[in-house]
Parts: C-alpha cells; structure tokens; sequence
C-alpha cells in the first residue's frame, strides 16, 4: 500500500506499531518535519490513536 494513497475517511487496519491489529477510520493525515507521514485513526467505538502512516493499510471498499 503506497502511502500517497491514504484519503481521510478510509477504513483501515493497522500492522505495525503499538496500535497492530487495531482497525478503523483515518483522519488527520500530517506529514512531520522529518517527512513522516502520522495519522489519527478513529475506532469504531470512538477511541483515537495516532500512528505512523507506513503502519496502515488501507481496506478496500466492497462495492454491491
């Protein structure tokens, strides 16, 4: 998943980090003063975690 990619609003699950295994919504999509891309993902039950944007990938929408 090439991070360039990443939209707020996309589902998510996370497969690095702290937060691994954890799915949800992206927002807030920054890029930091050394170039890393952080973003916010929001649960389901509305917690929120921040996490590096090479961390994620991106769930593809079904379409009916």
């Amino acid at each position: 998943m090439a991070i360039a990619n990443l939209k707020d609003g996309d589902d998510c699950k996370v497969i690095g980090g702290t937060h691994a295994g954890k799915c949800g919504k992206v927002r807030d999509i920054n890029t930091s003063k050394t170039g890393h891309i952080t973003i916010t993902v929001v649960q389901e039950n509305g917690d929120r975690f921040k996490t590096l944007g090479k961390n994620v990938v991106v769930i593809p929408q079904e379409n009916p």
